[in-house]
């Protein structure tokens, strides 16, 4: 068997087409397509304002610069490093706080006991395609007067409640290959707040104000912005894709009912998430939990069967050499971390690799554990 790929982006020949269009019409940065995919991106997720821009972690470090306060912004330990890096290179406090053990999500119960009078900010990782739960969420932002982030790399087409991810605060999406759709690098911020839209459109292009153009070679700017954009052949690809994500989620949801029937025979060493009715996954990720006293033991059985298992996230942020001043205590992230398996997930996964995934996974059991 060849290398079965962690993950992989799919490419429709619409894909190719759309982009060698893009790039023939001469639009090679920031143009048309852009704002055709944030226009659709507003559709989908029922957001007032979208901006496309180079990544996930650039949308974060806007939404934190455009707050305009400095202090305390808690996030989860159980996320990539982007999350805390934006939060540290926005000059901001890192403040980690625990996750549920089934959701692998931040609550609002861990929110609260992190809150404190510097607090500024609450960004939310909904990891691996499960949304957090939001509505008490929103409720104690509101009550403690902090602005919600939600980080939305992972969760495009995912809901809670029948609202989309990223309608909720100022939301953060990820393109990177990885994600539910693709344009290579790229991310999406999205507001329902037009003054914060405006501003954020400066900050991704330089700080340019371009209503102050006394004549048509001035470049007048109103802050120290970035270069944040997408190119429009990549928002081109964009818009494709975004066609697609109904379908292309449908296909990962039918491979996680594969996987959780499967692992479920195994119970005493693997436990499986337990989706609850009012969310839907988008399975950006599959992660189930092996006892830690096995977990490693497997993950390197199925790298010697080509197989490309991970653990995401080990070690959590928390415990990372770079952010261990700010380390504290938090049993149900560093468990995960210990348990954790994330398995191949992507719409492309065919019958006969996932079969082998699944056989190598009962030949471990059965060389490992069943005969002990």
């Amino acid at each position: 068997m060849k290398k079965i790929h962690f993950s992989k982006p799919d490419f429709s020949p619409k894909d190719y087409s759309v982009m060698l269009k893009s790039l023939k019409s001469g639009w090679l940065t920031h143009g048309p397509k852009n704002l055709e995919f944030e226009k659709n991106f507003c559709s989908l997720v029922k957001s007032k304002y979208a901006i496309s821009m180079n990544s996930c972690t650039s949308a974060l470090e806007c939404a934190l610069k455009i707050i305009k306060k400095r202090g305390e912004v808690i996030i989860p330990s159980w996320t990539w490093v982007s999350t805390a890096n934006a939060v540290l290179n926005t000059g901001n406090k890192p403040v980690f706080a625990d996750v549920d053990i089934n959701s692998r999500n931040i609550t609002a119960e861990f929110i609260k006991k992190r809150i404190t009078k510097k607090t500024i900010a609450v960004i939310v990782v909904h990891y691996s395609g499960l949304p957090c739960e939001m509505g008490n969420i929103v409720k104690i932002c509101k009550k403690n007067k902090i602005e919600l982030i939600e980080d939305s790399a992972e969760t495009l087409g995912a809901t809670w409640n029948k609202r989309y991810t990223g309608s909720f605060g100022l939301g953060c999406f990820s393109f990177f290959p990885t994600k539910n759709i693709t344009t290579t690098e790229g991310g999406m911020l999205t507001t329902n707040n037009k003054k914060r839209y405006e501003e954020i459109k400066k900050l991704i292009a330089h700080g340019i104000n371009k209503d102050k153009k006394k004549f048509y070679w001035n470049r007048e700017s109103d802050l120290p912005g970035h270069n944040f954009r997408l190119p429009n052949h990549l928002a081109a690809l964009g818009i494709s894709q975004l066609k697609r994500i109904n379908k292309l989620n449908n296909k990962r949801r039918k491979i996680a009912r594969i996987y959780d029937t499967f692992l479920s025979k195994f119970s005493g060493i693997f436990l499986t998430q337990k989706v609850k009715k009012n969310l839907t996954h988008s399975y950006q990720m599959y992660s189930f939990q092996c006892v830690k006293k096995y977990r490693n033991n497997l993950l390197y059985y199925l790298k010697k069967k080509n197989i490309e298992a991970s653990a995401h996230f080990d070690p959590p942020l928390h415990l990372q050499k770079y952010l261990n001043r700010y380390s504290i205590n938090l049993p149900n992230t560093e468990l995960l971390a210990k348990e954790i398996i994330t398995l191949p997930m992507h719409p492309n996964l065919n019958k006969r690799e996932i079969n082998w995934i699944l056989k190598n996974i009962e030949n471990w059991y059965i060389e490992n554990v069943k005969k002990k």
